[in-house]
């Protein structure tokens, strides 16, 4: 039931879900006094979440920025998150990564800088239509075409969220080594959550983040006062993880 929630709740409260939703309430209702009131709200909310300077800032102030590769020291295991790969874009003869394809890329650059010795790929299918999905197995595949031994990816793919990747990781890595000797490895956006469910359950590593989504701070008008499209990603990714921290807190697993 926990999964089911937090894979459809999230949604329905969405930013532009919401914004939309008082905008078209603001049509419907007959009092003119809240009629106004709501339309304004709707605008400003519009205005609020397609501002580039303020969803920068909050995204700066979330998510774990890149560590330069020249500070990383050696690990026996890297531990690569899922969530990457789409299945669903078209043949289903390739692997699609989309804007999520830092995290191979740079999870093979510290293989073969000799950061980390071995990759384990966690994450299996964390689709409600699709659950036989094995995303681990498919980024493991690339990783190999990357030029990675097969025989240095150790394979993760029961699990269907980030709680049950680092019960999982756990219980495979607990004979093998220690969480000091391992890297975690996954989203600057997604890492305070992945690194409290990983300490949660035991496995306390250190973390690499990759995917950036925020960008230096700037001053010009186009980024303190245009509307964009990209702030709302932004507030989407934000509101995802904010909810899934405060679900996740509920739940007992951070």
């Amino acid at each position: 039931m926990f999964f089911i929630l937090s894979k459809t709740v999230s949604y329905i409260f969405k930013p532009l879900f919401l914004t939309v939703a008082v905008l078209v309430t603001s049509w419907f209702v007959r009092n003119e006094r809240w009629k106004r009131k709501l339309f304004l709200i709707g605008l400003c909310m519009l205005l609020l979440f397609t501002n580039e300077f303020i969803a920068n800032e909050l995204t700066r102030l979330w998510e774990y920025q890149p560590t330069p590769f020249n500070e990383i020291r050696e690990y026996e295991y890297g531990i690569l998150l899922c969530g990457a790969a789409g299945t669903d874009l078209g043949p289903a003869d390739r692997v699609y990564i989309r804007s999520a394809a830092d995290r191979i890329n740079h999870t093979v650059q510290l293989y073969k800088m000799g950061r980390i010795r071995k990759i384990l790929v966690s994450g299996g299918s964390g689709r409600l239509l699709r659950p036989e999905d094995n995303e681990a197995k498919e980024l493991a595949g690339l990783m190999v075409m990357m030029g990675v031994p097969a025989g240095d990816i150790l394979q993760e793919g029961k699990s269907r969220n980030t709680h049950e990747s680092a019960v999982e990781v756990k219980q495979m890595l607990d004979t093998l080594t220690t969480p000091d000797h391992t890297l975690l490895i996954t989203s600057g956006y997604h890492m305070r959550r992945a690194s409290a469910c990983f300490a949660k359950a035991g496995w306390p590593c250190d973390h690499f983040s990759v995917d950036p989504q925020s960008h230096r701070r700037q001053f010009t008008p186009d980024v303190l006062f245009i509307p964009k499209n990209e702030p709302l990603n932004q507030w989407s990714m934000l509101w995802k993880e904010w909810m899934g921290m405060v679900a996740y807190w509920i739940a007992g697993y951070i």
